[in-house]
This record gives structure tokens, sequence and C-alpha cells, in this order.
């Protein structure tokens, strides 16, 4: 049982925010001024509030999950619980979650918090996921939000270290989601989901990617420009930036178009994780 409730909250997707919501933390904090107990409140309020917005998308989108090969053996779609009690533990998280940002690391982090939650539980799932295809583009703000809420737990300002890590993740993620969508596109139409590449088709959603790999280009020069980060952060993420929009424009081209994909699902993947690691590494903080 302890192993549905922990599937619940999609670790996976966690892991990666949490780790994101760390990179935040230290850019503001810079090497030699680290707060640990401040980022382990951090990290805990951060990964509650994360996870009990999963639990409840979870929870509402437990009969469209039965349609997908990919979700329909989830916990709920299987029913190996009961959805009341699935509701009542990801509205319990939330509230934890929530209260330890407000309370143990500042008012800031909890807004920020709410907005996230809101923005993916309201407004993506329970809204546009349903609707439109702006849902991946929009849902990308609560996705955005942990790096921010790790930098503004040290800064408690919204200032344009803040925004360039708002607009790092924000333009990651339609390029990254959409990767997945092609693969899975048979699956989506199925379910009912009106994504990009459901409604617009496959190379309208190609040529839609490439202005969001683009632009990550100029927000990793920002970083260094700013004194956010240092050179070598620089260079990773001009290169990253580069591969990933020439391997997105290729697609245009491309006769496999679950094989391109895969590898430029893979390609995103590891942009986000070196590129948040060297930025880690080589931060000049905010000074």
């Amino acid at each position: 049982m302890l192993k549905e409730y922990v599937a619940l909250t999609k670790p996976g997707i966690i892991r990666l925010n949490a780790f994101a919501a760390f990179g935040g933390f230290w850019v503001a904090s810079k090497w030699d001024h680290i707060d640990w107990l401040l980022l382990i409140y951090m990290l805990i309020g951060s990964a509650l509030t994360m996870a009990s917005a999963c639990v409840i998308n979870n929870y509402w989108d437990r009969e469209l999950d039965k349609k997908m090969e990919r979700t329909r053996n989830r916990t709920l779609p299987m029913q190996r619980m009961n959805p009341t009690k699935v509701l009542i533990y990801g509205i319990v998280l939330g509230v934890i979650g929530i209260a330890v940002l407000f309370t143990l690391v500042n008012p800031l982090t909890g807004w920020l918090g709410l907005l996230g939650f809101f923005v993916y539980v309201i407004v993506y799932t329970m809204w546009l996921k349903r609707t439109s295809t702006w849902s991946t583009s929009i849902g990308g703000i609560s996705g955005a939000m942990p790096p921010v809420i790790g930098y503004c737990a040290v800064t408690e300002q919204v200032d344009a270290g803040a925004w360039l890590l708002f607009a790092l993740l924000f333009l990651w993620q339609p390029a990254h989601f959409w990767s997945l969508a092609i693969r899975r596109v048979d699956e989506y139409r199925a379910a009912g989901f009106p994504l990009l590449p459901v409604l617009k088709g496959i190379r309208r959603t190609k040529l839609q990617m490439i202005p969001y790999t683009l632009l990550l280009i100029p927000t990793g020069i920002l970083m260094y420009t700013y004194d956010y980060a240092g050179y070598f952060l620089l260079v990773i993420s001009i290169a990253g930036g580069v591969l990933w929009t020439v391997h997105t424009a290729m697609g245009l081209s491309a006769k496999d178009d679950t094989k391109w994909a895969k590898t430029n699902f893979f390609i995103s993947i590891n942009y986000l994780m070196i590129v948040f690691f060297v930025m880690i590494l080589d931060t000049n903080g905010i000074g």
C-alpha cells in the first residue's frame, strides 16, 4: 500500500523539480552562504506541494487514464485505492506543503507554491488539458515554479534572477512534453486530449517547438551577463541550446517521427539536468 501512495505523487516529477528548486536556491545563496536548514524546509515544502498537485491530478484524470496504455496501469484506473481517500491524501499533502513554505521558509515562497498549485490543478488539469492546445504552454507556469521558489527562499523577492530561472523552465517544458506527445499521439487522440500534435498535426508541433528551444540560448546568455552564473554555464547552455534547436529543426525532415521524438525527449532531459548541474557548480550568486 505504501508503494501505491508513493506512486500517486509521481516521484520522477518530484525528483526533477526538487533538483531545479535546489538549483534556484544555490544560485541565490552562493557557495559560501548556505542556510542548510532553510534549504531543507524549502525542499520539503515544495516537494509536498508538488506531490499534492500530482495526486490530485491522478484523482481527476482517473477515467481518462484508463484509455491510455501509458497510464492505464496506474493506481486509480486499476482501482487499487479508493478515489475519495486519494483526494483526501492529496489535499493533506498540499496543506502541509504550503504551510511549511509560508511558516518555515517565507510568505513569498508560500504564494509562489499556491500559484504553481493553482495553475497545475485548476487551470491545467481541470480546464485546459481537456479543452485547448494551450494546455502545455500555460501549464508550464506551474512547472517553472520550483527554481523560483528555491531562489526566492533566499532572496525573498522576485528579481531578474527569479525571472531568468522561470524562463529557463517555462521555455524548456513545451518542447520536452511535445516530444513525448508525438511518440504517444495515437494514445492521446484515443483518450480525447486536445494536444497540439493531435489537433494541429506533428509537423505543426515540430515548428512550434523551435522558438522555445531557440529562446533557451539567450536565457543562458543572460544568466551569465547578469552575473548569476559563470563562463562554464554560458558555454554549456549555448552548446546545449544549439544542439537541441538543430535536432528539433531536423525533425521537419525526419522520416521516422517516433525515433526522432524519442531522441529529442532524451536531449531535453539531459539538457535540463546538465544545465542545472553546471549552474550549481558555476554560480556567481546574486552579488
